[in-house]
Order: C-alpha cells, then structure tokens, then sequence
C-alpha cells in the first residue's frame, strides 16, 4: 500500500476516541455486517475457552459472542479506551458485583497484540483489520496468539467501498477516503502467516443519503473519516466540499445518493502440529 494511505494510528485512535458517545446511533452497517459475520458461527463447531475480540469497539458482537460461548472468557480489545469504557458499560451491574462476567479489557493495537502467545481459541474481529499499518503483520500476531486448531474469523473492507466518495474528492492530488485491500490478497496474506483452509468471500452493502454532508457526518460518528497518513491536514475548505458535492451528483438515484461498502467475511484455522506414525512432530527442513 502507498505509503500515503497508511493509517495514521494516532489519528485512528483519536477518531475513534471522540466517537465512543456517537458510535451506536451511527453504526447501522457495522451491526448489520456484525449480525450476517455472528450467523456464521452456525457452521462451525468450535468450543472455545478463550476468545479474543479484536477490535471490540462498544461490545456490539461481545454480547452475542458471551450468549453463544457462556463458558468462555471473553477479551475485549481495542485502541481507543473510551471505546473499551463503552464496551464494559454493556455488561450488567449484577455480573460485575459478582465477577460472573468472564469479560475483560485490553487497550492494544491489532498491529501488536498485548497478549501472550497460544492463548486464545477464537480471534473474533468486526470491521477493524482496514485500520491496521500492515496487514499481514496482523495476520501474523493473530497466527502467534492463536492455540492450535484455533479460529481466525472477521469482516474487512474492500477497494470498492466509497467508492463515490474516492470518484467524487478526486483531483486535487490529496488523500480524502481510505484504501481497502482486496480479498484476492486478504486471503494470500492469510496463507502466507500460516493459516489453513482459509475462506473468503465478499459482497456489496448500499447505504442511501440525502446529501454529501450527512455520510460524511455519519462516518465522523463512527470514528470512520479519512485517517491516512497522507490526508490533507487542514480542513475541507467550503469552496472544495461544494466540488465534491456537485460530482457527487451523478451518482444520485431516485432522489438519494448511495454509498456503496464492499464488506470482505474470512475465516481460517490455525493448523494443528504434524505428528508422523509414532506420534513424534514432523518438522520441515528445506534446502537454502
């Protein structure tokens, strides 16, 4: 990725710092891209005693999560504490008096996980990874927390999401929408950490606005909004937001304007060790 489009981390933590008050009255695609990611779960038999939600944000999916697995300790991990504050904010008071919550915070970065290796059986993640510095270095933390036979589940964002928004701020040579990786390469990054069986597939969510101004709003709400480290730093001038707006017109349908999200669903196994016919672990050696 261009080195212009690299989250600025300190930006993404302040984004979604200041919108851990607005998150859940905005986060309409995030619940339901949540929602479609947690049905999943249906096929997949798995019995975990630890899972880790990377990424947790206001504990939309933490919920569901501990219904579906009450016997597991849930870790809620995200970069912005206020986010964390909010997720914990969900648990009942009773559960917290009590120390029946089997919930706990950490405030990381996907890009570094604080958290030791080979003790989580679920990585858990929901629209988080398109924030990360370098992919595959995620893949490779989730590769090192992971124990054996655990499983790697999460939704990101591809190139085509905003992409009226890319067509319509194009021009003036700056960076003003984030730049998804596609899945074809998602899934290559997987296999080159070291996952097995990864599965991947994609599809295309329409949300509607009556104006520029409203989505844009709606991503500030969200912690959303251009966080690359080549983003203009200064504020969008009146006479370059009417600009975007009037492009931004040829996209309009039956009154609306669409924005279109290309939401990425992958899962993997981390492979159990290779044992040979006495049991003993089979280990690869290769010419140099």
């Amino acid at each position: 990725m261009n080195d212009a489009f690299v989250p600025d981390k300190r930006q993404v933590r302040r984004s979604f710092e200041r919108a851990a008050s607005t998150y859940d009255r905005a986060a309409v695609l995030q619940r339901e891209v949540c929602t479609r990611a947690l049905e999943r779960l249906d096929l997949v038999k798995l019995d975990p005693a630890a899972i880790l939600d990377a990424g947790c944000g206001t504990g939309f999916a933490a919920r569901a999560l501990r219904e579906r697995y009450p016997r597991a300790t849930l870790v809620g991990l995200d970069i912005a504490p206020a986010m964390l504050h909010a997720s914990r904010s969900r648990i009942p008071g009773w559960k917290k008096w009590l120390g029946a919550s089997r919930q706990v915070f950490v405030c990381g970065d996907n890009d570094r996980l604080p958290i030791r290796p080979e003790c989580v059986d679920m990585l858990w993640s929901n629209l988080a990874f398109q924030w990360a510095s370098d992919l595959s270095v995620v893949f490779a933390e989730c590769q090192r927390v992971l124990r054996p036979g655990g499983l790697l589940m999460f939704t990101t964002f591809g190139p085509d999401t905003l992409k009226e928004l890319r067509t319509a701020s194009a021009g003036d040579g700056k960076v003003h929408v984030n730049r998804f990786i596609d899945m074809h390469d998602v899934g290559d990054m997987m296999i080159g950490a070291g996952f097995a069986d990864p599965v991947m597939d994609m599809e295309y969510l329409t949300l509607t606005y009556a104006d520029v101004r409203t989505l844009m709003q709606e991503l500030k709400a969200i912690g959303a909004h251009n966080v690359a480290s080549g983003r203009s730093r200064g504020l969008t001038g009146k006479r370059a937001l009417q600009d975007i707006e009037q492009r931004y017109e040829k996209f309009r349908r039956d009154e609306r304007l669409p924005a279109t999200f290309e939401v990425i669903y992958g899962h993997a196994w981390k492979p159990l060790p290779r044992t040979g016919p006495g049991g003993r672990p089979v280990i690869d050696i290769k010419a140099r």
